[in-house]
């Protein structure tokens, strides 16, 4: 319907157009008829139309200029019926415009579909990132170890380094020392476990035999055969489970090796790290695009200086823990009182979890072997060391280097025991502190970069920017300069 009117209108031009050129010829046959006889013809119409010519008159105009002002005449009565479209019936249904698709959509729709999208992106990245690093689980575990290791060993090449000594000599006494030491305390803790393992077997035994003989006396009306019948079942689904036991075995042979290896790659780098450190920093720096490299340039120092800070406050809380905590032990005649400050120690690196399952493997051995109420002095001990280190030790160590809210702590270290086992929750918080750190330098360096290149107020507005100084406070070097010149100028005036 919307097509008929103009195709109408074209019909009717091309019929106006037939019509004139018609009219033209019979005017043209006309003139040179009466030009021939010499006599107007009777109601003869000249080119302009409705007004009669003289046969005269008609004679003295040429037949070219009649013919241009036809033509002319033809072309401005097409263009006007061209112009003229009839509007459309009545009846014909009236059709609304299409709203523009970005319009109908809601503002709120919209924020959230952009805002989405770029969410699944972040999160595809991340999920492709901590797929490559569980492929190479050992390699990333034994690289964060070899850091964590050379942020307690830095300060002392530094120090050697200090006292003259070459930078590949103060690497390799510093690497030498720490190696044997950690070595010796392994040794140490293997060596007590083998020596007081059967000690330990004894009080064990004779714990169970406590223990059976109260639950026979306690209000809980347990007989001895429902515990014999307990024991019976523990050793049939021990005597069933023969050849997961043999498989685990050898999945502990495997793991074994896998431990190995990453003690070997974290020695190897925590070598390379403490001798060439700088220099690999700095080829890192090249692989970032020139425009972030001046922030993460800044940032990546405040980053080893957070993991310096977490990692030196950690060792020296964790060895007063052991201190204290294997001294209480010790007094208590609780066997294997060095072993269990070792543990208390090396469990000290997992903020939080570490120091109870540390706590708890003590008590669990005072009560075995010394009975009840030796296991409630050790709970008392341990409750009263972790106390002061949560209160006083850590605040005052760690300082301000390290602020992490406790929830992100725990979060932190499920989410690293969850992914990566122990290692995962040993890294994991001081990577959540290395990264609070470089976000907060990163997002204070882009707003200091944004006021910088930002155009200079004017008016009203610069004097809404310009600091005010304080009440009472000296005069800057502008205005004391202004005072100085006011003062000039009133005793060369006086």
């Amino acid at each position: 319907m919307s097509k008929l009117p103009g195709w109408l209108g074209r019909l009717g031009a091309e019929l106006t157009e037939l019509g004139d050129r018609l009219e033209q010829r019979r005017d043209e046959a006309a003139g040179h008829g009466a030009g021939r006889t010499g006599l107007p013809e009777s109601g003869d119409a000249g080119p302009a139309g409705d007004v009669p010519v003289p046969a005269a008159a008609a004679a003295d105009v040429p037949a070219g200029a009649v013919r241009v002002a036809d033509e002319r005449a033809g072309e401005e009565r097409r263009g006007a019926a061209a112009d003229r479209v009839p509007p459309p019936p009545s009846y014909a249904p009236s059709v609304a415009a299409r709203p523009d698709p970005v319009a109908a959509i809601p503002w709120g729709m919209r924020v959230a579909a952009e805002a989405g999208w770029r969410l699944l992106v972040l999160a595809g990245t991340l999920w492709v990132l901590m797929r490559v690093i569980s492929a190479v689980q050992l390699v990333v575990l034994a690289f964060v170890a070899a850091l964590l290791v050379t942020a307690m060993l830095q300060p002392t090449v530094a120090r050697l380094r200090g006292y003259g000594l070459p930078r590949g000599l103060a690497t390799a006494v510093t690497a030498v020392l720490g190696f044997v030491i950690m070595g010796l305390v392994g040794w140490f803790v293997v060596w007590q476990v083998m020596d007081n393992i059967d000690t330990l077997s004894d009080k064990v035994r004779d714990g169970i035999e406590e223990l059976k003989r109260w639950l026979l006396d306690s209000p809980f009306h347990v007989t001895e055969q429902q515990i014999n019948d307990i024991a019976k079942n523990l050793s049939d689904t021990i005597g069933t489970n023969t050849e997961q036991i043999t498989s685990a075995g050898l999945e502990g042979v495997t793991v074994m090796v896998e431990v190995l290896t990453g003690i070997l790659l974290a020695m190897f780098s925590t070598l390379f790290l403490l001798y060439d450190g700088r220099r690999i920093w700095h080829w890192v720096l090249k692989l970032v695009p020139a425009q972030a490299r001046p922030g993460v340039a800044g940032a990546g120092p405040r980053a080893w200086r957070t993991l310096t800070a977490y990692v030196r406050g950690t060792v020296i809380v964790a060895l007063i823990d052991a201190i204290f905590i294997g001294l209480g032990i010790f007094f208590l005649d609780v066997p294997m009182a060095v072993p269990l400050a070792v543990f208390i120690f090396l469990f000290a690196f997992i903020p939080l979890v570490g120091a109870v399952i540390s706590g708890a493997l003590a008590v669990v051995v005072a009560l075995v072997t010394e009975g009840v109420f030796t296991a409630l002095m050790v709970l008392a001990v341990v409750l009263a060391v972790q106390q002061i280190e949560g209160h006083v030790l850590q605040p005052f160590i760690l300082g301000r280097a390290v602020r992490v809210h406790p929830l992100a702590v725990v979060l932190s270290v499920a989410a690293g025991g969850m992914i990566a086992g122990i290692g995962g929750a040993v890294v994991a918080v001081p990577l959540v502190a290395v990264t609070n750190t470089v976000v907060g330098y990163l997002r204070t360096y882009g707003q200091e970069q944004a006021l910088r290149y930002a155009p200079s107020p004017r008016g009203a507005t610069a004097l809404d920017v310009a600091p005010t100084p304080a009440p009472g406070s000296p005069p800057e070097n502008g205005d004391r300069d202004d005072e100085n010149g006011a003062g000039g100028g009133t005793k060369g005036s006086s």
